[in-house]
């Protein structure tokens, strides 16, 4: 397991297993968004597998998939919606954490600086610096 925080209450990791929901709740998430597509995970690391060990745990656990294609503006919104409805902090993740972190990105583009998402983005190990003209759009609205 490997989070990285984006905010006090926003961090991401690559895959997480059921296995990892214990040290996940003893960090102090609250919640758990699930951003990978089943389509892309074996059996034991589906979507089901860790909502179950999740919801075990006590904590609160939403599936929010995000693959290519023209839901991607609903998918900011249920993401934005996920995090602001959290009881307390919230953990994303997807294959690499890559997609949970531009997602938050879009998310907030318009209440904080681009270069500020990106700078953040990079210290957590997502250099993302590419994706600047998508998000000064977004920024601009």
């Amino acid at each position: 397991m490997d989070i990285r925080a984006l905010t006090d209450v926003y961090a991401v990791s690559p895959q997480i297993t059921p296995e990892d929901i214990p040290a996940i709740a003893a960090a102090g998430f609250r919640r758990i968004i699930c951003n990978r597509p089943d389509e892309e995970v074996v059996d034991g690391l589906r979507s089901e597998h860790v909502r179950l060990a999740a919801e075990a745990a006590g904590l609160e656990f939403v599936a929010i998939p995000l693959a290519q294609g023209d839901s991607f503006s609903s998918d900011i919104i249920r993401q934005r919606d996920a995090i602001a409805d959290a009881e307390g902090p919230v953990l994303a993740y997807c294959a690499s954490g890559t997609r949970s972190t531009i997602v938050w990105m879009f998310l907030s583009a318009r209440s904080q600086p681009v270069g500020d998402l990106l700078e953040c983005a990079n210290r957590a190990g997502y250099p993302l610096a590419a994706l600047r003209p998508q998000l000064e759009a977004a920024a601009a609205g």
